[in-house]
C-alpha cells in the first residue's frame, strides 16, 4: 500500500511540476488550477465523504452477516452511486460559470481568464463521476483485504496527464520561454489540456475491474435499493457531507483570497503567490500523510471497525495507539524537513516558476511545516470515530477547524503583504488542526469511557520533537549556507537539500535512537532483519 501511494504521490508530484512549467505560477496557472479542483470539490461534499468513512464499516458488516458475503449489498451501492453522480455531472457543467465565481471573484471579473477556468471546468467536471465509481470500487476491494489498487491506479491517471502536458510543453514550450497567458492560449491547448485531463480518471476507474474480477466480484447493476440497509448508511452519510461542508467552505474562502492576493501580488512584481502556488507546496506537504497515516489507516479501519462492533474497547485503545505512533515516526522529522529545507526543495523543484516564485514556493511549504503533525494526528483519531459509526462527531470537529482556519486566512488577508497571504494561510492551516486534534481527542476519550493510552502517544511525540529540533537547526543551517554559497539555481538547490537532507536524518535518527523512541527501534530491527542482518 505505501509503495502504491509513494509512485502515485511521486507521478502527481511530477504533474504538478510539468504542470507549472507548462502554464506558470500566476493567473493562467490558477485558471487550470481552480478548475481542476472544483470536481474534487463538488464530489466530496455532495457524495466523497460518506463513501470514503462510512461504507466501509457498512461493506465489513454485510460482508460479515449477508449470504452471499456482502456481493448484492456492494452492487446496490454503485448502483446507486453511479444513477447520483451522472445526474450530478450534468447539474455541475451547466452551472460552471456560477461554480468559476463561487471559487474566485478575481478570475471571474477577468473576462479572459473566466473564459478560460469555465472552459477547463467543463472538460474537467465529468471526472466527478469517476471519481465516485472509482472509490467505491476501491471501497468494496478494501473490505475484501486487497488494499493495493486503490493505491496503485492512480499512478495511471497521473501518467495519462503527464503525457498530455509533456504534448502541450513540445507544442508550446514552456510558459516562461512562450509568455502565454489567459490572453494567448490557443483553443487547441486549452482542448488538449481539457481531454487528457479528462481521460486520467477514466482510464483510472476503469483499472479497477480487473482487480474486482480477480477478487470474485461480479459488477451488476441493482436498482432494488430499499429495505436492504443504504437508508441506514445514507443517514449517517449525511452527517459526513456536512462535516465536508465545513471543510470545503474553508476551502472556498482560501481560494478566493489566494487567487486575490496572488494577481494583486503579480501586478507588484512577485510570481509564486497565487493558489497553484498554494497548490503546489500543499501537494508536496501532503505526501507523507498520504504515504505514511493513510496506508496505516486503511489497513487499520476494517480491523478497527470489527473490535468496534464486536465491543472490543480495548482493541480498538490498541489500534488506535498504534497507529498514532507509527504514523509519527516519519510525520514529525518530516514536518520539521519542510520547516527547515522548504526553500532549496522548491528552488529544485519548482525552477521553471523562476528564482523568485520558487522561493516564494518555498516560504509556503515552510509556514506549512510543523502544522503536518496535528494534521496527521487529527486523521488517525477521526478513524475511530468512525469505527463505532458516529460520524456526527467528526462534523462537528472540523466545524471547530474550518472555523478557525477562515478567522486566521482573513486576518492574515487583512494584515500582512499581498505576498505573504498565502504563507499566512498555510500556517493558519497547522494551527487551526492543532486545535481540531485536542478537541477530537478529548471526545474520544469520553465517548469511548476510558483511557487512550495517551501518556505513551505523548511521550512518543515528544521524543520525536525533541530528536526533531536539534536536527532541523543543523540541516537547515547547511542547506541555506549552501545556498548562499553557490546560488539557488538546480545545482545549488540540490548540494543544500542533500547537505542539509543528510545532516538532518543523521542527526534526528541519532538522537531519537538515544532517546530510546521504541517505534523507531523496531522499525530499524525490522528493515535489518530484512536485509539479513
Amino acid at each position: 500500500m505505501a509503495a502504491g501511494t509513494l509512485v502515485s504521490r511521486v507521478t502527481g508530484f511530477f504533474r504538478q511540476l510539468v504542470l507549472v512549467a507548462a502554464l506558470g505560477a500566476a493567473v493562467l496557472g490558477d485558471t487550470y488550477t481552480v478548475a481542476w479542483s472544483l470536481p474534487a470539490m463538488i464530489y466530496i461534499l455532495t457524495i466523497g465523504g460518506g463513501l470514503n468513512s462510512v461504507f466501509v464499516p457498512q461493506l465489513v458488516r454485510a460482508m460479515q452477516n449477508d449470504e452471499d458475503g456482502g456481493d448484492a449489498y456492494a452492487n446496490r451501492l454503485l448502483t446507486l452511486v453511479m444513477v447520483v453522480l451522472a445526474g450530478l455531472v450534468i447539474v455541475a457543467v451547466l452551472a460552471a460559470p456560477l461554480l468559476i465565481r463561487m471559487m474566485s471573484a478575481s478570475i471571474a471579473g477577468n473576462p479572459p481568464a473566466n473564459d478560460i477556468a469555465v472552459t477547463f471546468a467543463r472538460y474537467f467536471l465529468p471526472t466527478i463521476f469517476f471519481m465516485g465509481v472509482h472509490v467505491v470500487l476501491g471501497q468494496i476491494l478494501n473490505a475484501r483485504d486487497r488494499f493495493g489498487p486503490m493505491m496503485w491506479t492512480p499512478v495511471l491517471n497521473n501518467i495519462v496527464v503527464i503525457f498530455t502536458l509533456g504534448m502541450f510543453l513540445w507544442v508550446y514550450g514552456t510558459q516562461r520561454t512562450s509568455g502565454m497567458s489567459v490572453t494567448t492560449i490557443t483553443p487547441e491547448g486549452v482542448r488538449l489540456l481539457g481531454v487528457g485531463t479528462l481521460l486520467g480518471l477514466v482510464v483510472q476507474a476503469l483499472a479497477m475491474f480487473p482487480y474486482l474480477r480477480a477478487a470474485g466480484f461480479r459488477f451488476r447493476l441493482r436498482f432494488d435499493w430499499r429495505g436492504h440497509g443504504l437508508g441506514k448508511a445514507a443517514t449517517m452519510a449525511k452527517w459526513s457531507v456536512l462535516f465536508v461542508l465545513a471543510n470545503q467552505a474553508g476551502l472556498v474562502v482560501v481560494t478566493q483570497i489566494a487567487t486575490w492576493a496572488g494577481e494583486n501580488a503579480e501586478r507588484d512584481g512577485y510570481e509564486g503567490t497565487g493558489f497553484i502556488a498554494y497548490n503546489s507546496a500543499l501537494l508536496i506537504w501532503q505526501m507523507p500523510q498520504a504515504i505514511i497515516t493513510v496506508s496505516v489507516m486503511a489497513a487499520l479501519l476494517p480491523r478497527l471497525s470489527r473490535s468496534a462492533a464486536d465491543g472490543d474497547t480495548a482493541a480498538v485503545r490498541d489500534d488506535l495507539s498504534q497507529g498514532l505512533r507509527t504514523s509519527a515516526v516519519a510525520i514529525v522529522p518530516t514536518a520539521f524537513a519542510f520547516l527547515a529545507l522548504g526553500v532549496p526543495m522548491c528552488t529544485l523543484l519548482f525552477g521553471s516558476a523562476g528564482e523568485e516564485g520558487a522561493r516564494s514556493f518555498g516560504y509556503i511549504l515552510m509556514a506549512f511545516g510543523l502544522g503536518l503533525i496535528p494534521f496527521s494526528a487529527q486523521y488517525v483519531v477521526l478513524r475511530a470515530f468512525y469505527a463505532y459509526e458516529d460520524t456526527r462527531t467528526p462534523f462537528y470537529n472540523t466545524v471547530i477547524v474550518s472555523a478557525a482556519w477562515i478567522v486566521l486566512s482573513v486576518l492574515g488577508f487583512l494584515v500582512l503583504p499581498d505576498r505573504w497571504v498565502v504563507a499566512g494561510i498555510a500556517l493558519g492551516y497547522g494551527i487551526a488542526y492543532a486545535l481540531g486534534v485536542s478537541v477530537a481527542w478529548r471526545r474520544l476519550r469520553r465517548r469511548m469511557g476510558t483511557d487512550l493510552d495517551g501518556a505513551r502517544v505523548v511521550r512518543t511525540y515528544i521524543r520525536l520533537i525533541g530528536a526533531s529540533i536539534p536536527a532541523a537547526l543543523l540541516g537547515g543551517a547547511a542547506g541555506f549556507a549552501v545556498l548562499g554559497a553557490v546560488g539557488e539555481g538546480l545545482l545549488g538547490s540540490l548540494a543544500a537539500l542533500s547537505a542539509g537532507g543528510v545532516i538532518l536524518l543523521g542527526v534526528f535518527f541519532v538522537a531519537a535512537r538515544r532517546m530510546r523512541v521504541e517505534e523507531l527501534n523496531a522499525l530499524v530491527g525490522m528493515v535489518r532483519a530484512r536485509l539479513g542482518r
